[in-house]
C-alpha cells in the first residue's frame, strides 16, 4: 500500500453548487456499497402529490437545470433539509427541496432532476476509474463562502452566508501552515477571480496566485508545487463559466475536469500526484441522504446563531491517483465523515504538521487509505468531455445576465481588495476594514460589468487577470 508517502503534489479542483445525487445519483446501482438513487425518491409538490427524481436526454435547456438558481442562504438550506427555516430538531427529513425552490420562483420539478453519467462523461469516467466518496458532505449547511473558507481554514469563522462581506477574514490558513514545512511551495490557480484572495493572511503572498494557463504550463513542465488549488471561471466574459453553478451549463465544468486531469496525466509528476475534485456545497440541488452532526470547529462567536455542528448536504468527491484501485468507493474510517477539512487533514498528515487549524480538521479523516496500490496503475480509460457547440449569442446573453449572490459577493470583495492596489499598507488596510471603513462598491448590472471591475482591481494589485 503506497499511502500518502507516495504523494508529493496535491491538486484540488473545487467546483460549485451540485449535490451528490444531482451528478452521481446513478453512477452505480444503489447498494449497500454505493448510496445512490433508487429512482423512488420524492419531495412533495405542495398540492398533495409527490415529485419523483427524474432525468432525460441532454438538450441544452436540461444541461443548465436547475434554472433559476436555487436559494442558498442558511435559511433556504434549513428549509430544504427540515421543511422549515429554523429547524426544531436535528434529524433532516430532506423533504423541503421542492417547497423551497417553488418559494424562490422555480418549477419544483426541476430541483428533482439529476444528470446521467453520459451527460458528465469526464467526471463520471474519473469516478469509475479511480475513487468516489458517497459520503462526502459540505462542511456546513451554508453558502459558497463559508464552505470555501472551510477547505482553506477549517472554519467559516461564524459566517453562514456569502453576503454581506465581512472583511477582514483573519483566520489562519492551510497555505500558511504549509509554509512552515514546505516554504513557498503552494499556488492558487484561477480563471477570473480567486475567492481565496479574500483571506487576509494570504495578502503577503500574492505572488502565489496565477492564472489557470500557468497551471497547464507547470503541469507540463513538471513544476507543480506541493499544493495546488484551482478555482474555476465564475463569470461569463471571454468564455463561458465552467464552475457548474446553476444555471451554468455543466458541460463546461466537465470540460474543465477533463482538462485538469489530462494535464496531470501527461505530466512528469503524475506518479507523485493526488487530485481531489469536489464541490463547495449542494447549491439547493436535491440529495436524499440526511447530513450528520459533526465536531464544531471552535466555540461559537459572540452573537453567532449557528454552532456549525451539522454538516451540509452531500457533494460529489472524486479522488484520482495512479496509486488508487479502479472502481474504488470509499467512506470515512473514523467517527467523523468526510467533509472539506479532510483536505487539510490529508496535507497535515503528509507533511507532519502537528497543530490543527481547528477542532474540525483535527477530527477529520484523511485520504491515505484510498491510496492502496503497491505499484502505480496507468491502465485507465481516456477522459473526454462532451464537445460544446459554439453559441456566441448565448454567451452574450450570459454576459448580460444579472449577478447571482456568489458573483455579487466576489464583485463586492474586489472592491474591498481595491485599496491594496493604491499603495496602502496591509496593516493600515486591515485596520480600516476592522473599523468599518469599507470602500464603496461600484454598481454592476450584469456579469460582464462585474468581471471587468474584477479585472481592473487585479491589474491594480499587479495580479494576472483574464484576457491579459
Amino acid at each position: 500500500m503506497a499511502g500518502l508517502n507516495a504523494i508529493e503534489h496535491v491538486v484540488v479542483l473545487m467546483l460549485e453548487n451540485r449535490s451528490f445525487d444531482n451528478l452521481f445519483g446513478t453512477l452505480y446501482s444503489k447498494s449497500a456499497e454505493f448510496d445512490g438513487l433508487s429512482g423512488e425518491e420524492t419531495n412533495p409538490d405542495g398540492g398533495g402529490q409527490a415529485i419523483r427524481v427524474w432525468t432525460t436526454p441532454a438538450p441544452p435547456n436540461v444541461m443548465t437545470l436547475p434554472n433559476p438558481d436555487p436559494g442558498e442562504l442558511f435559511t433556504d438550506i434549513n428549509q430544504q433539509l427540515f421543511g422549515q427555516q429554523m429547524p426544531l430538531g436535528q434529524t433532516p427529513t430532506m423533504q423541503g427541496f421542492t417547497t423551497n425552490y417553488a418559494k424562490n420562483g422555480g418549477d419544483p420539478r426541476d430541483i428533482m432532476h439529476f444528470f446521467t453519467s453520459d451527460q458528465v462523461p469526464a467526471l463520471s469516467t474519473l469516478a469509475r476509474n479511480y475513487a468516489v466518496c458517497d459520503a462526502w458532505f459540505a462542511s456546513a449547511p451554508c453558502q459558497t463562502w463559508p464552505n470555501r473558507f472551510f477547505v482553506h481554514t477549517g472554519t467559516a469563522h461564524g459566517y453562514p452566508n456569502n453576503s454581506p462581506v465581512h472583511f477582514p477574514y483573519l483566520m489562519p490558513t492551510l497555505f500558511n501552515a504549509l509554509d512552515g514545512v514546505v516554504p513557498d511551495d503552494w499556488a492558487v490557480y484561477y480563471h477570473d477571480f480567486a475567492q481565496s484572495l479574500t483571506l487576509t493572511r494570504l495578502w503577503l503572498h500574492l505572488d502565489h496566485f496565477h492564472l489557470f494557463d500557468d497551471f497547464l504550463d507547470d503541469a507540463s513542465s513538471g513544476k507543480l508545487p506541493s499544493y495546488s488549488f484551482i478555482e474555476p471561471r465564475y463569470f461569463a466574459d471571454l468564455d463561458w463559466p465552467n464552475d457548474m453553478h446553476p444555471p451554468h451549463d455543466v458541460g463546461y465544468g466537465d470540460a474543465l475536469v477533463a482538462q485538469v486531469y489530462n494535464a496531470l496525466r501527461s505530466s512528469p509528476q503524475w506518479h507523485q500526484t493526488l487530485l481531489v475534485i469536489t464541490f463547495d456545497e449542494h447549491g439547493g440541488c436535491f440529495d436524499h441522504v440526511p447530513p450528520p452532526a459533526v465536531v464544531p470547529p471552535s466555540p461559537p462567536q459572540p452573537g453567532q446563531l449557528f454552532a456549525f455542528d451539522r454538516l451540509g448536504v452531500r457533494v460529489p468527491a472524486v479522488v484520482v491517483s495512479p496509486w488508487i484501485a479502479k472502481g474504488t468507493i470509499f467512506r470515512s474510517t473514523v467517527a467523523q465523515p468526510y467533509d472539506h477539512t479532510a483536505i487539510i487533514k490529508t496535507l497535515r498528515m503528509r507533511y507532519n504538521i502537528q497543530t490543527p487549524l481547528t477542532a474540525r480538521d483535527a477530527s477529520a479523516p484523511d485520504l491515505g487509505h484510498v491510496l492502496e496500490l503497491s505499484v502505480p496503475d496507468d491502465n485507465r480509460e481516456p477522459v473526454v468531455a462532451r464537445a460544446m457547440a459554439a453559441n456566441p449569442a448565448g454567451l452574450q446573453a450570459a454576459r448580460n445576465a444579472p449577478l447571482n449572490d456568489f458573483q455579487w459577493a466576489m464583485h463586492e470583495s474586489a472592491a474591498m481588495l481595491a485599496p491594496l492596489g493604491t499603495g496602502i499598507s496591509i496593516d493600515d488596510h486591515v485596520r480600516n476594514l476592522s473599523t468599518d471603513q469599507q470602500p464603496p462598491v461600484p454598481a454592476a448590472q450584469n456579469a460582464q460589468q462585474a468581471a471587468q471591475h474584477i479585472k481592473d482591481v487585479l491589474a491594480s494589485m499587479d495580479l494576472p487577470h483574464a484576457g491579459q
